[in-house]
């Protein structure tokens, strides 16, 4: 039987049974109850949290609670019910060895069965535990965090564009589909799709911004049916009949294919527009007016009337409107400033003149040995060049999930951050970047020490020397890059390598924002879920305050071993963030606890690392007692650990979940690979000076 501890549930495939129809889009709804003992009624379970719908390969917690039961429901979109099963969470961990993976198939009633993963992880209660407050917490409060860290994938919202009401995120059209606005067709692998989140209208890039329709309302209520009624006697309502259609037609609203074999969707006696039954209702009372027509000669309207009147307030909604026009003007030239921006970087960081040709690499150049790493994105492989015998660390990026995600920029942002970390010690340094057709790989110098993470696993916590040697250096990359207006936002033990001296580099730029100087601040909620500071929660614009608050998680786990934020679910999670104080051991030594305490505070203009913090710099606390930062900067400290390496491509420091797999490149399916717009990569391709004398 478990000890106290959590499980993480993963999410792998669904199956209807041998006597059902295939699924077409099934998912999970769980719901997690706790015995409650009722006076009079007995014990009952009752679920106290809101249901989940997790997404298939990600994973769930909950903690082993006297009595906890999982239910499992697979349904079937859009909320078809089709069977479930409730099962005890103590009996999932039987399942499963201490902190060892287990797969297995959960039979559902009446019919099917779901195949998950489970993990058990042990959680240890400490005795004594103090606030930072120095106070002694009950014994029969929460454990301190969860026990055991693990990995866990960062998050990124996508982009999300708002007119009309609408929230248009860029759309990878992995089928045919056609723009609801101009009915041109729209597929491939390319950013012109957007589709919007609430009531998935789709539409190209250039045409989101001219749509007439406002999300999500009806077309007897909407604001443009109002609008044209009054201004043009424009309110004709569509008259929907249902249809067969005899060849593939698709939806005028959201673009998809409308499936079956009759009557497979709504067709208008009078303009002959084509709906699903579920988007009907979403179409505006425009019956007959061609929107594209009407949308230019509004447009004209708009530019002739805007010479004679006066300018717009500044929180006015058509300020908004061409303010989003703008964004998407910048976003249309980004290709261009890319260039101007990578060449200043490069003549920033070159050492040695740039030779007149530049060397190109290819896949074929390397031999590609194990896996060192991986997640949607893509994979990290140990590479070997086949002609100087060299090892590298090689990241390859999924072009199709790079265009689907909207993160080109986002990429080449990450080529120009390890571009410049060639000037810090304690940043991963770039050898070069090169494509393929389906690819985007960036060879990066391998270190061989593996990340914090692995150690951390293997150890449980550190020493407080080798903390507080690795939070030093941590301070001098994270003040680097902050000084070249820089924030990192995914700092975590696994993104902190250790070379073959035991020093440590920070790697993974992919959520870094730069030109964050003065006033400027970045708004997308991305992160680690553990790791994410309260700003990026609340919604607010943030500076590089958070990664002082990610730092001082990272702190703690170095030193306690264990998150200083816990939850069963991320909204628990989220919530122990914006209010939970962080408990503390006897053992930990005070200067520590000071400093984490002035890292977690949650106005970000008094956390300590910020210029304003009236705590003073950060490399002036205690914690930091004795250390000569200049002589550290330059690496003439000895590390107080030096991990184990057999040989040069040694992979013994990596985690074996990850080097036991076969190091090969994931194909990309031809038929996508023909619709990939190619041009947004023409400049991603790079060699640094020293890949040129090599």
């Amino acid at each position: 039987m478990p000890g106290p501890g959590f499980i993480r549930v993963k999410l792998l495939q669904a199956d209807g049974g041998p006597a059902s129809a295939p699924l077409t889009d099934p998912f999970l709804a769980v719901n997690i109850k706790e015995a409650i003992e009722i006076p009079g009624r007995g014990t009952q379970l009752v679920q106290k949290k809101r249901t989940l719908y997790p997404e298939w390969n990600t994973c769930f917690d909950a903690h082993l609670n006297e009595g906890r039961v999982i239910q499992m429901v697979l349904m079937e979109r859009p909320n078809k019910s089709i069977s479930d099963i409730s099962i005890g969470a103590r009996m999932l961990a039987d399942k499963c060895p201490d902190s060892n993976a287990t797969r297995c198939w959960l039979d559902l009633k009446p019919v099917g069965r779901i195949e998950i993963q489970i993990r058990f992880f042990r959680e240890d209660v400490n005795d004594g535990e103090v606030s930072t407050d120095g106070m002694q917490s009950p014994l029969n409060e929460k454990p301190l965090g969860m026990g055991g860290i693990v990995r866990r994938g960062a998050m990124k919202q996508q982009k999300v564009h708002e007119v009309k009401g609408h929230k248009f995120i860029a759309k990878f059209f992995r089928q045919p589909s056609f723009c609801s606005f101009c009915t041109e067709f729209l597929w491939g692998l390319t950013r012109q799709g957007y589709q919007c989140k609430v009531c998935h209208c789709a539409v190209h890039k250039k045409c989101h911004d001219k749509i007439l329709g406002r999300c999500p309302g009806s077309a007897k209520e909407s604001r443009e049916t109002m609008m044209l009624t009054e201004r043009f006697n424009i309110n004709v309502p569509h008259r929907f009949k249902s249809n067969n259609y005899m060849s593939p037609t698709f939806c005028d609203h959201c673009g998809s294919l409308l499936f079956g074999l009759f009557k497979q969707g709504v067709k208008c006696e009078m303009c002959g527009i084509n709906s699903h039954r579920r988007c009907c209702n979403l179409l505006p009372n425009l019956c007959g007016v061609n929107q594209k027509m009407l949308a230019e000669a509004l447009q004209q309207v708009k530019v002739s009337s805007g010479r004679t009147r006066p300018t717009l307030n500044r929180g006015s909604a058509a300020m908004d409107d061409s303010q989003d026009q703008e964004d998407e003007q910048s976003d249309d030239s980004d290709d261009e400033s890319y260039q101007q921006m990578w060449d200043d970087t490069c003549k920033t960081a070159a050492v040695t003149p740039a030779p007149t040709v530049m060397r190109k690499f290819t896949p074929e150049d390397f031999n590609f040995l194990k896996v060192l790493g991986k997640g949607s994105f893509g994979k990290v492989m140990l590479a070997e060049t086949k002609a100087g015998g060299k090892f590298f660390a090689i990241k390859a990026l999924k072009k199709d999930v790079v265009l689907e995600d909207d993160d080109v920029e986002c990429t080449l942002i990450e080529r120009r951050v390890l571009a410049l970390g060639c000037r810090h010690p304690f940043l991963t340094h770039l050898h070069s970047t090169f494509q393929s057709p389906g690819h985007l790989f960036f060879v990066m110098e391998y270190l061989n020490g593996g990340d914090l993470m692995f150690h951390i696993q293997l150890s449980g916590k550190f020493d407080f020397p080798r903390a507080q040697f690795y939070a030093a250096e941590i301070v001098c990359g994270l003040q680097f890059l902050h000084s070249n207006g820089i924030i990192y936002r995914d700092l975590k033990l696994d993104n902190v390598m250790l070379d073959k001296d035991g020093h440590i580099k920070i790697a993974d730029f992919g959520m870094c924002k730069e030109k964050i100087f003065g006033e400027n601040r970045a708004t997308t909620f991305c992160g680690t879920p553990d790791y994410i500071a309260p700003e990026i929660l609340k919604g607010l614009r943030y500076n590089a305050s958070v990664d002082w608050w990610s730092f001082g998680v990272l702190l703690y786990e170095m030193l306690i071993g264990q998150s200083p934020f816990h939850g069963d679910d991320e909204d628990d999670l989220f919530h122990s963030i914006l209010h939970d104080t962080p408990r503390y051991p006897h053992s930990l030594p005070r200067e520590a606890a000071a400093m984490l305490s002035l890292l977690f505070e949650r106005n970000p203009v008094d956390r300590l690392g910020m210029p304003g913090s009236e705590h003073g710099p950060i490399r002036s606390q205690s914690i930091f007692r004795g250390i000569d930062w200049e002589r550290l900067e330059g690496r003439q400290i000895q590390p107080p650990f030096k991990p184990k390496i057999k040989h040069e491509a040694d992979i013994s420091n990596f985690d074996s979940d990850f080097t036991s797999e076969r190091a090969q490149l994931t194909p990309t399916d031809k038929e996508l690979l023909k619709t990939m717009n190619q041009h947004v990569f023409k400049r991603f391709s790079f060699t640094s000076a020293e890949a040129m004398d090599s």
